[in-house]
């Protein structure tokens, strides 16, 4: 395995730059670790997939460019779990260190690219809603299904083209420059980089959603001053006022979940992490995974149209089974049952 330079502890580490990183040094915390992994994970993906299958299985749901980010929002999630409880798994859990440098950093980027898609895809939703109500009547003009697919598309692009450069090179080994003491061959400016891009996306989400929520106390007022003229204006006005919410709750979700990583991080970028906090990075991390599960169940209580179509599904569902009953070669069976006895 190509060696570089490690973190301040790695001399207790017997010369192998990946063990240096396998903080969990009792049973109980490799169990914890398993158990929230497997447990937030099996969630994440069923919940995530559900809402993928909801919104691109009625085709009034996905026409809607909203319900296209939210959708790449929610196959953001679905990845990030699935990558990351495999590897942060195999890697803490069963301490597995037998794979190169290179597998390493595409698990890395793979990761990376998910949880930045994940957060770029509520850019998009901020975006969406501070058009959709700062300027309603051009709303359908400005953000059509074509613009909404090629938003996505470079969106997904330019993630994995950044979660993807230090495998291309932009790592301490192939550069010689110092290591981060959080991730094995990560660079330290390439940690601080993506940091300040994370720290910009956030930015923007929430100047936009405070933009939102001004122009939706706005749109209330009017609605409770005008409640003779309710129409179909009003109508949509109040579907964009609870989907600003909706996103709004996902948001502080995001912050408090990521907030206490984001700040480990930004904090091994300027002095050593002892021992201690970076098991505490590695308990933290599982909050993503969190955030990820949490975010489908507010679209479910929060979303008129999504609540809807699962209850059209489930409706669905349940004629299915009643035919299956009623079907004549459940009559035929039952009938030489009868015969029989």
């Amino acid at each position: 395995m190509d060696t570089c330079r490690t973190p301040a502890n790695a001399s207790k580490c017997s010369g192998n730059t990946m063990e240096c990183f396998m903080v969990l040094s009792t049973q109980a915390q490799k169990i914890s670790i398993g158990v929230l992994c497997g447990l937030f994970g099996t969630m994440c993906v069923f919940e995530n997939s559900l809402v993928l299958y909801l919104i691109f299985s009625s085709p009034g749901i996905r026409k809607k460019p909203s319900y296209l980010f939210i959708g790449s929002l929610a196959l953001a999630d679905i990845l990030a779990s699935v990558i990351f409880v495999c590897s942060f798994v195999n890697f803490h859990v069963f301490n597995e260190a037998g794979f190169s440098k290179e597998v390493f950093l595409l698990q890395l980027g793979g990761v990376n690219t998910s949880f930045s898609a994940s957060l770029s895809s509520l850019l998009l939703t901020a975006l969406d809603r501070y058009v959709s109500i700062s300027r309603p009547s051009e709303y359908k003009l400005l953000m059509t299904r074509r613009r909404a697919w090629t938003a996505l598309a470079v969106l997904w692009v330019t993630c994995a083209t950044i979660a993807c450069l230090p495998l291309l090179g932009w790592n301490c080994c192939v550069l010689d420059s110092s290591c981060s003491e959080l991730f094995p061959f990560v660079d330290d400016n390439y940690l601080s980089g993506w940091l300040c891009l994370v720290v910009v996306l956030l930015g923007c989400i929430i100047y936009a959603y405070a933009h939102v929520l001004w122009r939706a106390r706005q749109h209330v007022a009017y609605m409770e001053k005008h409640q003779a003229q309710a129409g179909k204006q009003n109508t949509r006005m109040r579907m964009d006022v609870m989907l600003a919410k909706t996103l709004v709750m996902v948001l502080a979700v995001l912050v408090l979940c990521w907030s206490p990583v984001l700040a480990l991080m930004v904090y091994s970028v300027f002095a050593r992490l002892s021992d201690r906090l970076r098991k505490v990075f590695a308990f933290c991390s599982t909050l993503c995974l969190l955030n990820s599960m949490v975010n489908p169940i507010i679209y479910g209580l929060r979303s008129r149209e999504l609540c809807c179509s699962l209850r059209r599904v489930f409706s669905r569902c349940r004629r299915q089974l009643q035919a299956a009953e009623e079907s004549p070669e459940a009559e035929s069976t039952h009938r030489s049952s009868a015969i029989e006895t």
